[in-house]
């Protein structure tokens, strides 16, 4: 089971996903959640929006 659990960041200041994995915090960072089954499907429509404009801002670049 998979649940979100919010948004923080970590010391370096990078922003981290927070999910309850099987009963255990996993904290994983944006470019790696695709990396992690599941995790980006259990977040909200309004997270996955924001990692879309922050993609596409980083296109841009």
């Amino acid at each position: 089971m998979i649940r979100y659990m919010g948004t923080r960041k970590n010391a370096d200041g990078a922003a981290v996903y927070v999910f309850i994995v099987n009963g255990l915090e996993k904290e994983v960072r944006e470019h790696a959640l695709k990396q992690h089954p599941g995790c980006y499907e259990a977040l909200p429509a309004s997270v996955k929006a924001k990692i879309a404009a922050n993609r596409a801002w980083l296109s841009k670049l």
